[in-house]
């Protein structure tokens, strides 16, 4: 239902100061002026892109140094973003992916430079698709033409996808497949650099069948579960509803819901996780694989994730693509990252491997020009804070 057309009017003391920030763990400011100038930027800046609701978050030697939530999950129920609120995280779930992908280069189970094509039950058309490599979909350089699957909508509002990832793999890719037509890999792999949604959906089917096992179940029992992320999803069925966030689209200058969206990729940005979990999963990420006593990847694969080349055709604002994790500018530092946008939801997160530090936000508000700079100044701040 429409929802009051200025919610950032009379009501905007309400939503960004009566909620103030919800603490979780321990919050360890330098200076507790500095926390506090965090949290004004943070109120000035949610109030000037609209941003509902947003969690924040630190990552710092492996740990969760903070994690903090501003604004509502629900406007309408006045329901408040809380550190277990769980956001539609986007995009930032091919990290998670290939952190899958290359659990299993550390098990023994591949090795980065094989072909893929002997690990699937179906064939990839084009005359190009068998030299395919699990680090040419990591860096989506896999030659994969995204040009049919966003002209084709494979979304269902509301819920979870009832199309399988299988399915639309074989629709997509396989000989005669639905939009498939002559072939969807349109460059020789390795070549030209390509945002592909159907290259990740194809590493979290394969991981599967390497990996005997549903990626969602493997990640669920090696990943999620030993980093303590007990408010972590892969559905939105399996999401509770208290948690959940609404999403919201401005439109008109008016902020309104949407439905959830879900889609048969689900490998590409389908995942579900509260800031204290994803911090967590950042933590691990920027402390060389570790976090705490767990040790989730090998030191040199977690470095080689986040070792930055630039292939033929890498979008302008990328300075590097690793695997799955790519860099560009915050502040004028050049930082590994990765984004997340879909309907509702729009979400970042940036790493210092260096520092062993990380930044974390998630937004229940779709992508702006406005809420894209507003959540950039946050994460820059955050790190210059902290």
């Amino acid at each position: 239902m429409p929802l009051m057309k200025n919610v950032y009017g009379l009501t905007r003391r309400r939503l960004l100061g009566g909620v103030g920030a919800g603490l979780a763990l321990s919050l360890l400011p330098r200076a507790a002026h500095a926390a506090d100038d965090l949290d004004d930027l943070i109120r000035e800046q949610m109030a000037a892109a609209q941003v509902p609701g947003l969690a924040v978050g630190l990552a710092r030697d492996g740990e969760v140094a903070f994690a903090r939530s501003y604004g509502f999950a629900d406007l309408e129920q006045r329901r408040p973003v809380t550190p277990d609120t769980m956001f539609h995280i986007a995009s930032i779930t091919k990290t998670v992916t290939a952190t899958a992908v290359m659990m299993l280069v550390d098990a023994g189970r591949i090795e980065l430079d094989q072909r893929v094509a002997p690990y699937l039950d179906f064939t990839i058309a084009g005359e190009q698709a068998a030299t395919i490599t699990f680090r040419h979909l990591l860096m989506h350089t896999a030659g994969i033409s995204e040009e049919v699957y966003y002209q084709t909508d494979f979304r269902t509002h509301g819920a979870d996808a009832s199309l399988t990832i299988d399915q639309l793999l074989r629709d997509y890719l396989a000989p005669g497949g639905r939009y498939t037509g002559t072939g969807n890999v349109k460059t020789v792999p390795g070549t030209h650099w390509a945002y592909s949604n159907i290259g990740y959906g194809l590493l979290g089917y394969l991981a599967g069948r390497i990996a005997g096992q549903d990626m969602r179940v493997f990640t669920r029992d090696h990943i999620f579960r030993p980093l303590g992320m007990r408010h972590t999803a892969w559905t939105i069925a399996d999401t509770p509803a208290d948690l959940a966030v609404t999403p919201y689209d401005l439109v008109d200058q008016a902020v309104e819901p949407v439905p959830p969206v879900g889609f048969p990729d689900w490998s590409a940005g389908m995942m579900r996780a509260s800031i204290r979990d994803l911090t967590q999963f950042v933590a691990m990420v920027a402390n060389g694989g570790v976090a705490g006593d767990v040790r989730v990847l090998s030191s040199a694969h977690a470095a080689e994730m986040l070792t930055m080349q630039t292939p033929e055709g890498l979008s302008p604002w990328l300075s590097g693509q690793g695997l799955a994790w790519q860099q560009s500018s915050l502040g004028g530092v050049p930082r590994a990252n990765h984004w997340g946008g879909d309907p509702g939801v729009f979400t970042m997160a940036y790493l210092d491997p260096a520092e062993r530090k990380g930044v974390v936000l998630l937004s229940n508000l779709s992508a702006t020009g406005e809420s894209r700079d507003a959540l950039k100044s946050i994460a820059a701040k955050v790190f210059e804070a902290n």
